[in-house]
């Protein structure tokens, strides 16, 4: 019975994306939308009912194969299914916005501007948002490397289809173009790590991959001649290289802020449920072997703060209303990333949960924003909006406090455990994260503000004035109301499970000494309401509403500081302008040595030395040879002869010699 809901979760979203994409002429626009919004549907409801089992009926975990692939030398590659509190929480997470960003596409693409409405792109895009479902269902219920990596890849390819949807824009061709190739560098990372599972693993499959870590942990290899690494360790940091790549922590995170080029529920799709979570979510999948290497760990919980923190810079000074909203996913993956590494795997996935929910708020509010504007995304020329759209006003404040960790909210309760437990932590470069997280406390906070009281308070720009304004339509607010309400609630229920660690239950396995959660529960927790209230003397809270308050004195009360602010600190605006360079150093290190590396091996190798040298020479040689040997055929009989004497005389020295 199990084994075939789980399957009809997996295939529906798939059946509706071949409905829409292959079938999309002769369905139309309205069957599009409904197959896939029915397929995606089934999947939710299922998926409900799974969680349910196994979240609050304890059901134990489920790990079975739906066949066989292939065997290869006894070691067997399979397509099955491993369902515990952990993947029956994120196919519940995953189904839920994917339905909430179709429903709302409904809307938001009946205003789209960009396309002929003649042209089947309404369906095609119906296709590829139920696709992206399907692949991210494919990984999170994966039991095995195998099925794991086809989940990842195809995450990835459909990112690439969807950010460049509108293939028209240069821009957004562009856009694709650095997300697929910058995920190439993390994936390469990805396969090396799943190569070295396979070699001295001896199987893709996670139940026996686990049972084999201690007897593995003490192994070294030579990459270098002399120079020995902990296998464990190297297999672990090229696996999170993938995950540096999908879920964009620095320096692989310039491929995010472009995916904006795609259409809005797509970047909702994108940043809160599916891409970008992957490799949090592999990381957790993967805690027992994580706990076996303190240098791997040391590594992720490095680059989650650096990601967090200078990404959150970044924010501060975007004016595009969607790329506000990306930088803060940038952020927040990096506290989700130091997270993980301070062994608070249930933080992190905590934070993806609650993250999903108030991202995807955040991106639809600002999708419903750039409806009511006419597709005008300056957030300079916005302004007394909450008068005209007071539905998408709640949502945004909503999502807003859910992300600076307003006391109460969502996102108060998994950004808390992140920093509590990094408080806790005893591992190299835990102190070092901690100060770069709580310093990003209050960046959110302000960059939130700064775009929410520019949209929604403060002066009307002239656009406002002399254009109607007014709210979205249902299909875009229905959405928007459904996702407040766990993007504001749904931390109550979860933060106790999560610290004592029955949530996940055996899904994620901490080492005793490494169990930073547990340490918050014991140290720090004396029920939710003390918490509460407690919290409004606490350094992270005080930090956030120091942020909201600034951002209202600099844009509301006086909003000729920015300008000034600008004038004395040119340089760092400089700095934050160009992304500290990281674009401009991939062009010339990726872009263009990789060009220059093609004409290189164009003009040396491949014409002067394959071309010229090998198969010109070549053909000349045998031509000359040719040529020589022609003058031999004489026509007469005693020059034949002679030839065949002196060679038989020529084999005979040979022999007798």
């Amino acid at each position: 019975m199990l084994h075939t809901i789980l399957t009809v979760i997996l295939l529906a979203p798939l059946l509706g994306a071949m409905i829409a994409g292959l079938l999309g002429r002769q369905v139309g626009r309205s069957g599009a939308h409904f197959a896939t919004i029915i397929g995606v549907a089934i999947s939710m409801v299922l998926s409900a009912y799974v969680f349910y089992l196994f979240v609050f009926e304890n059901a134990e975990a489920y790990n079975a194969s739906l066949y066989t692939w292939m065997v290869s030398d006894g070691i067997k590659f399979e397509i099955g299914f491993l369902i515990d509190k952990l993947s029956a929480t994120m196919m519940l997470v995953v189904t839920f916005v994917s339905l909430m960003v179709h429903i709302y596409t409904v809307g938001y693409m009946d205003h789209d501007e960009d396309y002929d409405h003649n042209d089947p792109y309404y369906q095609r895009f119906f296709s590829y948002i139920s696709l992206f479902t399907f692949s991210m269902l494919s990984l999170v219920m994966a039991n095995n490397f195998l099925q794991l990596f086809f989940g990842w890849e195809a995450v990835g390819l459909v990112s690439y289809l969807l950010i460049g949807f509108y293939m028209k824009r240069e821009s957004a061709i562009q856009a694709n173009l650095k997300a697929f190739l910058v995920n190439r560098v993390g994936d390469l990372g990805f396969i090396l790590g799943i190569a070295v599972v396979f070699v001295y693993f001896n199987t893709m499959d996670y139940k026996e991959f686990f049972a084999q870590l201690s007897s593995q942990r003490d192994v070294m290899i030579e990459i270098i001649p002399g120079v020995e690494w902990s296998m464990i360790t190297m297999m672990l940091v090229l696996l999170f290289i993938g995950a540096m790549g999908k879920s964009a922590q620095m320096p692989l995170h310039v491929w995010l802020p472009e995916s904006m080029e795609g259409p809005t529920p797509i970047s909702a799709l994108i940043h809160a449920a599916t891409m970008v979570t992957a490799g949090i979510f592999m990381v957790a999948r993967l805690s027992p072997a994580f706990e076996m290497s303190e240098a791997a760990l040391s590594f992720v919980l490095i680059i989650g703060a650096l990601t967090a923190f200078m990404m959150g810079l970044l924010g501060l000074i975007q004016n595009d209303i969607k790329r506000v909203v990306a930088y803060s996913t940038l952020s927040q993956l990096g506290y989700m990333t130091a997270a993980l590494g301070a062994s608070a795997y249930a933080a992190g996935m905590f934070h993806v949960l609650t993250h999903a929910f108030f991202k995807a708020l955040l991106f639809l509010a600002a999708g419903s924003v750039i409806i009511a504007m006419h597709h005008k995304q300056d957030i300079r020329d916005m302004g007394g909006l909450k008068k005209y759209m007071p539905i998408t006003y709640v949502a945004m404040l909503v999502g807003s406090l859910a992300l600076i960790g307003f006391p109460g909210f969502s996102g108060f309760f998994s950004k808390d455990s992140i920093l509590l437990s990094l408080d806790e932590s005893q591992r190299f470069g835990s102190t070092f994260a901690y100060v770069l997280l709580m310093a990003g406390v209050f960046i959110t906070a302000f960059y939130s503000f700064r775009m929410f009281f520019l949209v929604f308070h403060g002066q009307e720009s002239h656009y406002v004035k002399t254009h109607k304004i007014k709210e979205s339509p249902w299909v875009v607010t229905v959405p928007l109301i459904l996702l407040a309400i766990p993007a504001a609630f749904m931390g109550i229920p979860m933060f106790e499970p999560m610290l004592t660690g029955a949530y996940f239950g055996e899904a994620i396995q901490v080492l005793p000494q490494n169990d930073t959660m547990l340490a918050v529960y014991n140290n720090y927790y004396q029920g939710l309401l003390h918490l509460v209230v407690s919290s409004f003397m606490t350094l992270p809270v005080i930090l956030a509403l120091s942020g909201v308050l600034i951002a209202w004195i600099m844009y509301i009360k006086r909003p000729d500081l920015p300008g000034k602010l600008k004038t004395m600190c040119p340089r760092g605006f400089y700095v934050l302008d160009n992304a500290y360079g990281f674009d401009r150093l991939n062009e010339i290190v990726f872009v263009d040595g990789t060009r220059k590396l093609g004409h290189f091996f164009t003009r040396v190798v491949d014409i002067k030395l394959i071309d010229t040298g090998m198969v010109t020479n070549t053909f000349m040689a045998v031509s000359n040879a040719a040529h020589t040997l022609r003058q031999a055929q004489t026509g007469l009989m005693y020059h034949y002869a002679f030839v065949m004497i002196f060679g038989l005389l020529v084999m005979l020295v040979w022999v007798l010699w």
